[in-house]
């Protein structure tokens, strides 16, 4: 992991946009961990990172905090 964002109490859009936000100061290749509570964010990030040609590594849940994995594409 290269960085962390902490989306935790955001809701829908902003997970994505500062996912993107943070995307910006990232080589490619490099991952991001994004960490948020909203529940949209389980198919608001996979199609954020499909459009933008991100890889979605893995993501889990745990007490109701979702945290993503995600490489930054070229």
């Amino acid at each position: 992991m290269d960085s962390s964002l902490d989306a935790r109490g955001l809701l829908c859009p902003m997970p994505v946009v500062r996912a993107r936000q943070a995307m910006q100061d990232l080589d490619a290749g490099d991952v991001l961990e994004i960490l948020a509570t909203d529940r949209g964010s389980v198919t608001d990030i996979p199609a954020w990172c499909e459009s933008q040609e991100h890889q979605l590594l893995h993501w889990e849940e745990q007490d109701g905090v979702f945290r993503y994995y995600v490489r930054k594409g070229s």
